[in-house]
């Protein structure tokens, strides 16, 4: 009857939606546009509730044909039915998700308001169907003697898994409680983020006198005056929590003042005591979070979230945190202990606080590698690096890009490229979206709008991938230069892009599904390839003479790989070792949340110097991204990137044609198939080790 009520209600709505003289929505619609690409130029955000909302019926007209089927339940009526289902949803949501994160506005904003706790009811209606679930467990039980292929098998399990995660197995009174607190996360989850992106745009530190701005390179004062202008303080200067902006500032500006000023204005984030504050809304999610696990048979939230990855337990996790904590610590504190000598010889006459570290970072990386970033920026021009990566891909794998011009887009600065495997044939769209603005979300990403799909007929249902940065946005049609961790973000990301082209397998449930804390494998390994000096050659270029990095430069680059990394490794540990804490709680509480931050991080040790790479209150990753009990997992796949790197240094060639096409097909093409560990020894031929990450940080 719930579930009744619930389609009448959102039939109304869609009704109601859709009463305008223009009733078409090419949401609904299939898409005639080159490649069925989202027709973001006909797109209007009045669009998006009433296609959600049919969406919605449809998926549920295509559950109701499952559970009232009156055939026994085969793995074809049920699984394979259930994995084709919700494909016009999953497709309009995606295109949601896309513009909400990359190009919001307030009306996409106040959409999410009402579209989350719907789709929240919805799925909540699917994973507590009682007759789907019986249908399911059904086979599961029974799998051994269903003569299933290896694929079957694997999405049967997953499936049931699935089922029993989201309380399948609940009394109806335990069910209708889960059901309430997965509303309640999904809207704290959606406050956290709105209240994260208000204070982001909110804060602007603007500076009347260039004279204070002594040390900050030419192409960002610049940058920094142009923002002022577009605001209508012409002769002024702005800087925001944009890392873009942010961090130059703290490199080179020699005013302690403004850069404890503008540093404040990014860690205080959802921390202030106003409207956009998110300290509450932090412990109203930890608390649900551990009331969910409990009613499902975990003592923690962390129990819970670890069982289907690699660490499988908390304990697994903090005991790999801690191994490389203790090298991290003492590495950081013996950059400090330069960097003071080096402010003590210049008279500073303080002691070096976290709004310090990066400025005398930068005099400590002159002093020891006689690098200074600003002479590898003229030589990172963003269409290069671009070029840089697809030239890898190519070597590798043999895939080629083609810019394509009329695909539409969702903002004039994306682009478009049509990605070909190696025999030509067509593999994915790729849309690069690289610059800040107001209406994008913080940091970088990638993500799909529509993923591939194998269909009962053999047809085949090609990705649409894209990748989200946020650069410094190009002036005066000059050229957009990037900062070393800028262009190894970009490999980072097109990484993931990667494993979005090649994922394949017969069922959705396992196409391209690793394990949180083995996802990002795919994009970390990629990393490697940007600084090697062969590979720099190809792409490194001076944006004004088109010569080739020096070599002089590269050996400077590659010799400075371990710089500054104990406070790199510290920074970020402290960052997982926090959202491990915060889901290690067996008992609900109240929570003061700084005082918690505190406590955590002081019991290992965490230097006044250094904060999180993440504090709590603008953790999104944790609290509005989807990695719970999951921060960790970028050093612990680095355990498995650096390892299968190493495969290809020691084999003598960068692009080994035998472990790319392993790669390719054991972890970008089919880690969803099987076990992770087993996929990743299929590739490498052995279990990996923590030797060369500690040996590539520079901890051993």
């Amino acid at each position: 009857m719930k579930q009744i009520l619930f389609i009448l209600s959102m039939g109304i709505l869609f009704t109601i939606a859709c009463n305008s003289p223009d009733t078409k929505n090419p949401l609904l619609e299939e898409y005639d546009t080159p490649f069925q690409t989202p027709p973001f130029n006909e797109i209007l955000p009045e669009h998006f509730l009433p296609a959600i909302t049919e969406a919605m019926a449809q998926h549920n007209a295509e559950i109701d044909a499952i559970v009232t089927n009156s055939e026994p339940p085969t793995f074809e009526n049920t699984i394979a039915a259930y994995d084709r289902s919700g494909r016009l949803l999953s497709r309009v949501s995606s295109a949601f998700s896309t513009l909400n994160g990359a190009n919001t506005t307030q009306k996409l904003q106040d959409l999410d308001r009402e579209i989350t706790p719907a789709l929240t009811r919805h799925n909540n209606e699917i994973d507590l169907n009682p007759v789907l679930f019986e249908r399911i467990k059904v086979l599961y039980d029974q799998k051994d003697s269903l003569g299933l292929n290896p694929q079957q098998m694997r999405t049967l399990e997953k499936y049931y898994d699935d089922f029993v995660r989201s309380g399948a197995n609940l009394s109806e009174k335990d069910k209708t409680v889960l059901m309430d607190i997965n509303t309640r996360l999904s809207d704290l989850s959606l406050r956290y983020g709105q209240n994260l992106l208000a204070e982001t745009n909110d804060f602007r530190m603007v500076v009347d006198d260039m004279a204070r701005l002594e040390g900050l390179p030419r192409e960002n004062i610049k940058a920094a005056a142009a923002l002022a202008s577009s605001m209508g303080m012409d002769g002024k200067y702005v800087f925001t929590p944009a890392k873009p902006s942010w961090v130059p500032f703290l490199q080179y500006v020699k005013d302690r003042e403004l850069r404890e000023k503008l540093y404040r204005g990014y860690f205080m984030r959802g921390n202030n005591d106003n409207e956009n504050d998110n300290k509450e809304l932090i412990g109203q999610i930890v608390n649900l979070r551990l009331k969910k696990a409990a009613l499902l048979g975990y003592a923690t939230y962390a129990d819970y979230a670890l069982v289907n990855n690699m660490a499988k337990e908390p304990a697994a996790v903090n005991d790999f945190l801690e191994r490389v904590w203790t090298p991290a610590l003492k590495v950081a504190k013996e950059e400090l202990a330069l960097m003071q000598q080096i402010a003590d010889a210049e008279g500073a006459g303080y002691k070096l606080a976290s709004w310090d570290w990066w400025y005398y970072a930068e005099k400590l990386r002159k002093e020891k590698y006689d690098l200074d970033e600003q002479e590898i920026k003229p030589y990172l021009q963003l269409e290069n690096v671009r070029d840089g990566m697809f030239y890898v891909a190519n070597k590798l794998y043999g895939i080629t890009f083609e810019k394509q011009d009329n695909i539409q887009v969702y903002d004039p600065s994306v682009e478009t490229f049509e990605v070909k495997d190696n025999d030509g044939s067509h593999l994915a769209i790729l849309y690069l979206d690289y610059p800040t603005r107001e209406g994008k979300r913080a940091g970088a990403w990638c993500s799909r709008l529509r993923r591939y799909m194998k269909f009962a007929d053999g047809t085949e249902q090609f990705p649409l991938v894209t990748v989200t940065c946020n650069f410094t946005p190009r002036m005066d049609d000059g050229p957009v230069l990037l900062s070393w961790d800028e262009a190894e973000t970009l490999f980072h990301e097109f990484g993931h892009a990667l494993q979005g082209f090649f994922s394949r397998g017969d069922y959705s449930r396992i196409c391209g599904s690793l394990p949180r804390d083995m996802v990002e494998l795919p994009s970390q390994i990629n990393e490697h390839w940007a600084s090697r000096p062969e590979v720099l050659k190809v792409y490194a270029k001076h944006y004004r003479t088109g010569e080739p990095m020096p070599d002089e430069l590269i050996h400077k680059l590659v010799n400075s790989s371990h710089f500054n990394q104990g406070f790199a490794t510290v920074e970020y540990i402290a960052a997982a070792l926090l959202d491990m804490n915060w889901h290690a709680a067996a008992t609900e509480q109240v929570y003061n949340v700084n005082d918690f931050e505190k406590a955590a991080l002081d019991k290992y040790g965490l230097i006044d110097e250094i904060i999180p790479r993440y504090r709590s209150t603008y953790f999104s990753h944790i609290f509005n991204g989807g990695y719970a009990v999951g921060y960790y997992v970028y050093l612990w796949a680095e355990i498995l990137d650096a390892d299968a790197f190493d495969a290809f240094s020691q084999s003598g060639d960068l692009f080994n044609p035998q472990y790319a096409g392993a790669f390719r097909k054991y972890i970008l093409a089919e880690g969803g198939l099987d076990d992770p560990m087993t996929q990743y020894m299929r590739f490498r031929g052995q279990m990996p080790t923590e030797e060369p990450l500690l040996r590539n940080r520079g901890l051993n």
